[in-house]
């Protein structure tokens, strides 16, 4: 129950990164398929110190791409992927998150599987201050985490919504961290228009660039308004127009707690509100 499979369905044309993170994307599929060539026919593994596995850390806002890149990868070699919440993981009871911890490695190491740890930053925040037990505690599991994550022969990616606080010994170990920004207004556009499945009927009056340029808000937010947006025009048996799309903007934006503001939704804040479109 610590960790879930995904499925992954995603692929490279789903995701909306700048070029560099695409490519350290690429290359750690690269490090993973070659491990047998490079670490045993070419003789690699008697000149390092490390296991033969790979840390990557994914470091961004929510929903701009993190799980979405584990699927893809995930996908692009052929492995099963599990998604672990570490706040899941860590117990208050001394010596039960080392327990669950092994549960996970151990059963992982058997299939190859990509490990994602979810709010990483649980476990890998600054070493803390030794106050009392608990946080003397709180320091081994960290450092219990790390070396297990090193031996590990596959791939390890941590999740984080902050780089700021990782401990830099920790830093250290990474073989890679990716940084999943922001979306500008033109990958905003992007993911408008990629995240349409082919079949979806769309009327003529969706202007995408309009959604693009007014509503700041990431590729997770833009892939719920478009599903909403799909459900109401099912509904009225139509094709997916601007009115369902701003009526789903709209409820997507009371959900992240931003006011739905006619400097937003310029003309269209009439249906924003609720009024017919």
């Amino acid at each position: 129950g610590l960790a879930r499979k995904l499925e992954p369905h995603y692929a490279w044309d789903d995701i909306v990164l700048p070029r560099l993170q695409l490519s350290t994307l690429r290359m750690i599929c690269t490090m993973i398929r070659q491990r047998s060539t490079v670490y045993d026919d070419w003789g690699f593994e008697r000149k390092l110190s490390m296991g033969k596995g790979v840390i990557a850390l994914f470091a961004g806002p929510s929903g701009t791409g993190k799980t979405m890149a584990a699927e893809i990868i995930a996908h692009e070699l052929g492995l099963d992927v599990y998604k672990i919440d570490l706040s899941g993981v860590v117990s208050k009871y001394i010596g039960e998150t080392e327990k669950n911890l092994e549960k996970i490695f151990s059963e992982a190491q058997d299939s190859d599987a990509i490990l994602f740890f979810d709010e990483a930053d649980a476990l890998f925040g600054k070493r803390s201050e030794v106050k009392d037990a608990h946080d003397r505690y709180a320091n081994i599991e960290t450092a219990y985490l790390l070396q297990r994550t090193e031996e590990y022969s596959g791939l390890v990616i941590l999740a984080s919504n902050i780089k700021k606080n990782m401990d830099e010994a920790f830093v250290r170990r990474l073989h890679f961290l990716v940084d999943f920004p922001f979306p500008e207004e033109a990958e905003r556009l992007e993911i408008w228009k990629r995240t349409f499945p082919r079949e979806a009927p769309l009327a003529a009056d969706i202007d995408f660039d309009f959604l693009a340029h007014k509503f700041k808000i990431t590729g997770g937010n833009i892939r719920n308004i478009i599903l909403a947006s799909a459900f109401l025009a099912a509904e009225e048996r139509t094709p997916i127009g601007m009115r369902h799309l701003i009526r789903a903007s709209s409820v997507e934006f009371q959900k992240m707690g931003k006011l739905v503001v006619e400097g937003d939704f310029e003309r269209y804040f009439g249906i924003a509100r609720g009024g017919a479109g």
